[in-house]
């Protein structure tokens, strides 16, 4: 990150709720430790608390003492003192003349340009009540810039996702728009494209003649905790699938851009969502498989169902795995499967990419020994635990025992680069005040990926399904090896 100050006044939204106190205010308090924001910088706490300025910086002071990822806390009072805190009912326009005037009072004070961004850390529901109301009230007129980050969930199918953005964009133009994907945020997500396209060694392999199949996971240990009345609504397909997953998937396929810029990064995804293989209703079980986790044992520990979870349906539908069988039907990509599985309540927490590479044209080791086989050449890019990048290779057997043996070239992220950051979301804040849209879903991206899920969404919504259909602590349904076996593959477990 550069060390140049940004000029901005930042309104955060739902300052006080859980996520700007995990995440968000460690991040913008670790942006400002490293100078990224300075003397001419703001951030105003919106909420509907009656509370004071010295009442909000002692909860973010709260918050951000108790970050772990935090080496420091130096800085942390200077910080406190550009921290200010408007009450206002986000629903009502006439109670946004505080929030107006603060602003206004700031940038008498501080040299912030007349840039604002507006930060809504709130259910989507408020959205287009917040944005219209900052359009009423003239809060969006400034002689700076003005920029909008808004959480997902983006909708929750087509229809709704189109609807939100025609009201968000009476008040904000595309270009000022920031969908925020958190997982675009972490630093292995963004190394993917370093990987591809600063290394001759891979370019021209990224294709169906040389590689076999791409492998997705993204798993965690943990049920729903205390989000299951959100996760009600969501489930797996609309909470992972349709955004992070789909992202990633858009990453590897996408073809190399003209620049860097985001405009040309983000025209090759959308090629890549434009290009899934779109499936029909009768071909839903043939490329998906849905589960929701059953009681079992999680650390050690028993642990309940899904819908044994509180706030949950004791006949829920709502998957918490889902796996697919996905096609980029292009010239590079065809006929080379994309294998993505995702699901609580699984064995381990990981989320890694495995590329599997086809085999040597002709195997001239173990040809009197059928029960022998060259190891896979695998490139293996590990994105949460422990950050790294593998590449699988078969070498000879010193030993002597065999012909060959498998070796692992492997690069490990060093933790004192990781600790630069407190979280995904500082990497994403600072793009969104350095004007970088890269890492941010562009309307078109998120419209191409609910065009693709939303036929397998309505076809679950009326199928009921077994649940439960696979033990918390395991690797999910049996049937999401099927997806795999029935093309000779198997789910890589390294």
């Amino acid at each position: 990150m550069t060390t140049h100050p940004f000029k901005v006044s930042i309104a955060l939204f739902g300052a006080t709720g859980d996520l700007s106190r995990r995440k968000l205010l460690p991040s913008i308090f670790h942006l400002f430790q490293e100078g990224s924001l300075k003397d001419d910088f703001a951030l105003i706490a919106v909420g509907r608390r009656d509370i004071t300025d010295d009442d909000f910086r002692e909860i973010a002071r709260n918050a951000i003492s108790e970050n772990g990822k935090l080496e420091t806390l130096e800085g942390l009072d200077l910080f406190l003192t550009h921290v200010h805190y408007v009450r206002l009912s986000i629903t009502e326009s006439d109670t946004y003349s505080s929030l107006k005037n603060k602003f206004e009072d700031i940038e008498r004070t501080l040299d912030t340009g007349g840039n604002r961004l507006f930060y809504l850390a709130m259910p989507p529901q408020y959205f287009t009540d917040i944005t219209d109301n900052l359009r009423i009230s003239g809060i969006t007129e400034t002689e700076g810039s003005k920029k909008l980050i808004i959480e997902k969930p983006f909708g929750k199918d087509y229809d709704s996702a189109y609807k939100l953005n025609e009201e968000i964009s009476k008040s904000f133009q595309e270009h000022e728009i920031y969908r925020i994907d958190h997982y675009l945020g972490k630093e292995m997500v963004q190394n993917i494209e370093v990987i591809r396209f600063s290394n001759s060694l891979f370019e021209p392999l990224w294709n169906n003649h040389y590689i076999s199949n791409v492998q997705i996971t993204s798993s965690e240990s943990l049920g729903v905790l205390d989000r299951a009345e959100y996760y009600e609504r969501s489930g797996a397909v609309r909470d992972m699938f349709q955004n992070h997953m789909l992202q990633v998937v858009s990453l590897l396929g996408m073809e190399p851009p003209v620049s860097l810029n985001s405009n040309d990064i983000r025209e090759e995804k959308i090629k890549v969502l434009k290009s899934l293989r779109k499936v029909e209703a009768e071909d839903v079980r043939k490329y998906f498989v849905r589960g929701q986790y059953d009681e079992g044992t999680a650390d050690g520990e028993y642990v309940k169902s899904y819908r044994e979870e509180e706030n949950v349906s004791e006949n829920s539908n709502t998957p918490t795995f889902i796996a697919a069988r996905l096609f980029i039907d292009n010239f590079r990509w065809a006929g080379v499967p994309f294998y993505v599985r995702t699901g609580k309540r699984m064995k381990n927490k990981e989320t890694k990419i495995v590329v599997e590479f086809k085999e040597v044209p002709m195997n001239l080791y173990y040809q009197n020994e059928s029960d022998d086989r060259l190891a896979k050449n695998l490139l293996v890019i590990r994105i949460q635990p422990n950050e790294s990048i593998t590449l699988h290779l078969n070498v000879k057997d010193y030993a002597g025992e065999q012909d060959t043996k498998e070796i692992k070239l492997s690069y490990s992220v060093d933790p004192t680069d990781l600790a630069r950051t407190v979280d995904a979301y500082e990497n994403l804040i600072f793009d969104c005040l350095d004007g970088d849209a890269t890492n941010f879903t562009h309307y078109e991206e998120l419209m191409n990926a609910w065009s693709f899920v939303d036929p397998v969404n309505a076809v679950w919504e009326n199928d009921l399904a077994s649940f439960p259909n696979y033990r918390s602590g395991s690797n999910g349904p049996v049937k999401s090896s099927l997806l795999l076996s029935k093309d000779g593959f198997k789910w890589w477990d390294v």
